[in-house]
């Protein structure tokens, strides 16, 4: 049984415990928060026996093996070390960090205290991101990957109220492209390596991040091509093109759920699978997989991966000018 601690008591928190509450080998140990009060109130909701305000003392405690931590971008890098620091394996939310240099310092942490960490990018480790892979043939030559994530944000109308909440805040390092454009960005990774070279585009709010954008990304004899956004919708579905046909995601980007192949001659065939769970429990359930088998880096959402994705991340956010202060560290 691997004892979890929380860091981040928000939303995707309760959706990660939710969908992970009947993973084998899973329990929640320990919930960390800066107040006494709202830790020991998500404690008492989802059944943890520890409660934690100081992130120290909970990266010191033996009643915690494994942490999973979804704070904001900003804090993702710091809170990383320390826990690893301290021995403690880390599945930690998209995007990995802030920008390339607190990624490297993050893997460098985890490989010198021989720890797992791993970027929790769901969409990567569900059933049906390896069912795309092994029907990916079937389209024959690739030459355009299409991802499209575009959702208005439930802080956008505080937003454009005159309130500027974290989604929006470059001292948290948010916006469009590291919220909702790295799940564009990350699996283009896992099937088709580093791009040769990116041009990107964006809107960047008055705040001082973006509130969606665009990017090419140049493979030889390949090109993707990304769009994402935070303050309008689209309900254009991603594709992967090829010369004898095409995958259609129709489930979102996000998920690769509802995936079918469309061939040349117009005849298709359906290639995903309806999940028994959730997208976060297969990520889960990998992370606690390579613990027990004692590995400290996952094959597919690897360090080379993350690094590959956090170099496109920065590398559009100079082209469209939106720096963090993490930036300036």
């Amino acid at each position: 049984m691997i004892k979890f601690g929380i860091v981040g008591t928000n939303w995707i928190t309760e959706r990660f415990l939710d969908a992970v509450k009947d993973l084998e080998d899973f329990t929640l140990s320990a919930v960390y928060s800066r107040t006494e009060e709202k830790a020991e109130t998500f404690a008492a909701k989802f059944g943890a026996e520890h409660t934690f305000t100081s992130l120290e003392e909970m990266a010191k405690s033996d009643v915690v093996d494994a942490v999973y931590i979804a704070s904001p971008n900003s804090l993702h890098s710091e809170q990383s070390i320390l826990m690893m620091n301290h021995g403690k394996h880390v599945l930690c939310e998209k995007p990995l960090a802030s920008n390339t240099k607190e990624t490297e310092a993050m893997i460098e942490a985890a490989k010198e205290n021989n720890v797992l960490l791993m970027e929790a990018m769901k969409s990567t480790l569900s059933p049906n991101f390896k069912l795309l892979q092994d029907n990916l043939s079937k389209i024959g030559k690739v030459r355009r990957y299409h991802a499209n994530f575009s959702k208005y944000s439930s802080r956008y109308d505080a937003y454009r109220e005159g309130t500027v909440l974290n989604a929006f805040n470059p001292e948290f390092s948010n916006g469009s492209l590291m919220d909702l454009g790295v799940y564009c960005i990350y699996p283009m990774v896992v099937l088709f390596g580093e791009p040769e070279d990116i041009k990107a585009s964006g809107i960047v709010l008055d705040s001082g991040v973006d509130g969606g954008g665009s990017l090419i990304a140049q493979y030889e004899g390949m090109e993707g091509i990304l769009t994402h956004s935070k303050i309008q919708n689209s309900y254009i579905h991603s594709e992967i093109q090829g010369e004898e046909g095409s995958i259609i995601i129709e489930g979102g980007i996000s998920s690769f759920n509802d995936m079918k192949v469309v061939y040349r001659d117009g005849s298709s065939e359906v290639i995903s699978a309806e999940l028994d769970h959730h997208e976060m429990y297969y990520e889960t359930e990998e992370f606690i997989r390579l613990i027990k088998e004692g590995e400290t880096m996952s094959s597919i959402n690897s360090f080379e991966n993350s690094i590959s994705t956090a170099k496109i991340l920065e590398a559009a956010r100079k082209q469209i000018g939106v720096v963090y202060p993490a930036d300036k560290n």
